[in-house]
């Protein structure tokens, strides 16, 4: 029976994949780096530093680590400057999100910075939601490793010791992805996968292992979790 689930940041709560392409090509291009849709696609799952770096490397151009750290300075400029009047989240994943956190604990597991994450969550007001919150800042390599899942259930299950709670098994553990790359790290850790286009296509989710593939979170319920994973 699934008791916790843990939800992806970019790409599933907020639908901003392609603000944050559209803000890299710019950095790129003002770098003499073309950028394009496919290269991005193909970094899924990458945190921003690895990111920035592999583009410059499939560029063959050398970077310092002062001109890394002002690209992603920028970035987060530049990004919050196009989400400052709206936050684009999904439709119907925040009502999900509050549904859900009324009877189970829910997490996000993102490799967005935890200041690009936060900043989201404080402005909407949901961070409450979230029983655990796991950043790029809490593991060394990127998804499709299992290691941030694996982090978040331990952070988890250290909550539920202090609450004299017994510790939750992966395999009760739903994942919901919007990549290939989430979606394995979540089947690496031994957990249920829920894969939602929102960003790529449902033959790209299910190759890598989901278990479901959704169009969208909109007409998710608590019922309808438990109606499909248990």
């Amino acid at each position: 029976m699934i008791h916790a689930i843990f939800f992806d940041f970019n790409g599933v709560i907020i639908d901003d994949e392609g603000l944050q392409l559209q803000v890299y090509q710019e950095l790129f291009r003002e770098q003499g780096i073309e950028l394009t849709e496919a290269d991005y696609l193909n970094s899924l799952g990458m945190d921003d530093e690895t990111f920035v770096r592999a583009g410059y490397q499939r560029s063959n151009v050398s970077v310092s680590d002062d001109a890394v750290q002002g690209m992603l300075a920028e970035k987060t400029v530049r990004h919050r400057k196009l989400i400052e009047n709206e936050l684009p989240f999904f439709p119907g994943v925040v009502t999900f999100l509050k549904a859900l956190a009324c009877e189970h604990a829910v997490g996000l597991v993102s490799m967005a910075t935890l200041d690009e994450a936060g900043y989201v969550l404080e402005r909407a007001q949901i961070e409450q939601l979230f029983s655990v919150i796991v950043t790029t800042e809490d593991v060394t390599v990127c998804k499709p490793a299992p290691d941030c899942y694996r982090v978040a259930l331990e952070k988890l299950n250290a909550k539920r010791r202090e609450q004299r709670l017994l510790p939750l098994l992966p395999k009760e553990c739903l994942v919901i992805e919007d990549s290939p790359p989430g979606i394995q790290s979540g089947r690496g850790a031994g957990m249920r996968t829920l894969g939602v286009t929102n960003t790529v296509s449902e033959a790209a989710l299910r190759s890598a292992g989901a278990d479901v593939v959704t169009a969208s979170l909109f007409d998710w319920t608590v019922e309808a979790v438990h109606h499909v994973f248990d």
